[in-house]
């Protein structure tokens, strides 16, 4: 806590704020950034063979193998979000299992679950994209942004 927070407390809660860092565990930064590396590692190399499968068996190209291989790892993750193994290896992992469409999946899945006993219309539909809407938001946004600038940049090129 920064010095200037840390001067709005009472004695009591600076006691105990100093108390509490004691005693809380220090984690391995190098150690929690291997863990991280090898299971992102992992969930790319699996997303890596799937597509190969789909290359090798389904006959589809480079390009087109992306869409059934982001499928099936969505699949795959909100499969073990719904089973609780997901959350054991992210719990094990950390930011590792954040890689981009597993940790999503995950994370529309987990809000789904959690909020389930609401119903399904306003509890699964209306808090699933709780966490992820905003993620959804800035990507739109983003990718418009995006293309705006190259047809500008394509206009101006082609003068």
């Amino acid at each position: 806590m920064s010095s200037k927070k840390n001067k709005k407390l009472t004695p009591t809660q600076q006691k105990y704020q100093q108390f509490a860092k004691e005693r809380e565990p220090q984690r391995s930064v190098v150690k929690n950034c291997f863990k991280a590396f090898f299971v992102g590692g992992i969930i790319c190399t699996i997303g890596q063979g799937l597509q190969w499968i789909f290359m090798t068996y389904f006959e589809f190209d480079k390009v087109t193998a992306g869409n059934p291989t982001v499928a099936v790892l969505i699949m795959i993750s909100a499969l073990l979000t719904g089973l609780g193994v997901y959350d054991h290896i992210a719990q094990w992992a950390g930011a590792g299992t954040a890689v981009p469409v597993t940790g999503f999946a995950n994370t529309v899945a987990s809000a789904s679950i959690e909020h389930r006993s609401e119903g399904f219309v306003l509890g699964v539909g209306g808090n699933m994209f709780k966490i992820a809407g905003p993620v959804l938001a800035y990507g739109v946004f983003s990718a418009f942004l995006v293309a705006l600038i190259k047809i500008i940049f394509q206009e101006l090129g082609g003068m």
